[in-house]
């Protein structure tokens, strides 16, 4: 089967900077509660795994030393919570799953596992936490910091952070806690509710986890780093894991790297679900859908791509002519959007008009255009030249591209048998995996507790 994850974010635009402009581009609209819940009932509808929720924290300031291009081409600013548009969108949706983007550098780990057991509940266990550790020096000046920490660092304390929170979902309430016996007048029994207590380098704490088991307890855990740090990083949290790139040719070695890591985490290759970025352009034709991706093109803002891709890199695009090469350069933003343009296909030579062209549309990910079939026939060699198990899908006009691909694209592939005819029931982690609770080998389930391990 091929999957697919519908990736959005809670602000205009997303990762097709100029395309708010579009007449029927309904990304303006995100800051209603109808643009969150039509695009829930459509994406399932469409079957989709879930709404991948992209979130950033501070502003893409490095182009031009200034946030000005940022803030005049609605490049991922102005932006609101991701986490909470999802309680609205679960109301309307029975099966949808949401991976929602929290960057735990800046986040309190007591109180985030209460928001995503409150989550896990009120979702009926569908979501997920995509872990990321930041990659903007702007968040962290806005948090009183003079600028992040060093990339490899930022993963040492990612490491102490989830053991802290695995330990409040896993370990703190055994399973049979909570009694709700009216006529004892017990609803959760102290004797098996315990305080955690971690002391570590960066985290101190003593106490109660606040919410009671929900269904899946730990949430389906999400990673999207594929540096060396990123991988490992992955290989022993990540259940799903998102990975960007314009080729197979850059996809493919990440993807292999990912599994092998796995395994030599005490893991099966396959208990990661591996997303790749891509966005589709379909139409009843070739013709058709050509015509509409060079209808996009004609709204792509340069600025606003150039904008992005300065702040993923942390080197300055503005200072660079559009004809210059891209060279490679180490520092301590994200490292996979730099190699995706400079090493991790020594085959393509990229200049800077070339990124802001290719980054216009759906950022650092393939477009796949053309009729049902074509695209369909695209994706699967894409699968197989790369082994990913389906696709993160970017839009260049909400809500229409993922219109197109529920009314053209996902039944063309039921037709070929590549697309699941309907969801399983239960969690998320079900749906995925089988199985509600962390798998026997995930670092989760090493903090349960005996009476309430499962």
């Amino acid at each position: 089967m091929i999957r697919f994850n519908a990736f959005e974010m809670n602000c205009v635009g997303h990762q097709s900077p100029g395309l708010w402009r579009h007449p029927r581009d309904r990304s303006g609209d995100y800051n209603t509660l109808a643009y969150w819940t039509d695009l829930a009932r459509l994406l399932e509808r469409g079957g989709f795994d879930g709404v991948f929720l992209a979130d950033v924290v501070g502003l893409y300031d490095v182009f031009g030393g200034s946030p000005a291009a940022a803030l005049r081409q609605a490049t991922q600013v102005p932006v609101n919570d991701p986490l909470l548009v999802v309680p609205a969108m679960a109301a309307v949706t029975e099966h949808l799953g949401f991976g929602v983007t929290v960057n735990l550098s800046y986040e309190v780990p007591y109180l985030l596992a209460r928001r995503f057991t409150t989550l896990d509940h009120l979702t009926s266990g569908r979501i997920g936490w995509n872990v990321v550790t930041g990659y903007l020096d702007s968040a962290a000046r806005a948090m009183g910091l003079d600028r992040q920490r060093a990339h490899d660092d930022r993963y040492d304390l990612a490491e102490e952070y989830m053991a802290v929170a695995y330990a409040l979902w896993e370990g703190s309430w055994d399973d049979d806690a909570v009694r709700r016996d009216r006529a004892a007048g017990v609803y959760a029994d102290p004797a098996r509710v315990r305080a955690i207590r971690h002391e570590g380098p960066h985290f101190r704490v003593e106490g109660v986890h606040l919410g009671e088991p929900s269904p899946q307890r730990t949430p389906v855990i999400y990673q999207a780093g594929t540096s060396p740090k990123g991988r490992g990083f992955a290989a022993r949290h990540a259940e799903c894991v998102f990975v960007s790139g314009p080729s197979p040719q850059v996809i493919a070695p990440r993807v292999a790297a990912l599994r092998q890591a796995a395994v030599e985490e005490g893991r099966r290759p396959d208990d990661l679900l591996i997303y790749a970025l891509a966005t589709l352009v379909v139409a009843e034709t070739d013709a058709k859908a050509q015509a509409k991706l060079d209808e996009y093109r004609s709204y792509v803002s340069h600025e606003g791509a150039l904008a992005l891709m300065s702040g993923w890199t942390g080197v300055d695009f503005s200072t660079l002519d559009l004809d210059a090469e891209v060279r490679h350069v180490e520092n301590d933003a994200g490292r996979s959007a730099m190699d995706n343009v400079t090493r991790a296909d020594p085959s393509r030579v990229w200049t800077v008009r070339e990124v802001a062209e290719h980054v216009g549309i759906g950022g650092i990910g393939p477009v796949f255009c053309g009729s049902p079939a074509t695209v369909c026939d695209a994706l699967e060699a894409f699968v197989a030249a790369t082994g990913i198990d389906g696709f993160n899908l970017a839009y260049a006009v909400a809500h229409e591209t993922f219109a197109d691909i529920v009314e053209f694209v996902v039944p063309e592939l039921q037709r070929r048998g590549r697309y699941p005819m309907a969801y399983r029931d239960g969690p998320l982690r079900r749906k995925l995996f089988g199985r509600d609770r962390v798998d026997p080998a995930h670092p989760a389930a090493r903090h349960r507790s005996v009476t309430g391990a499962a």
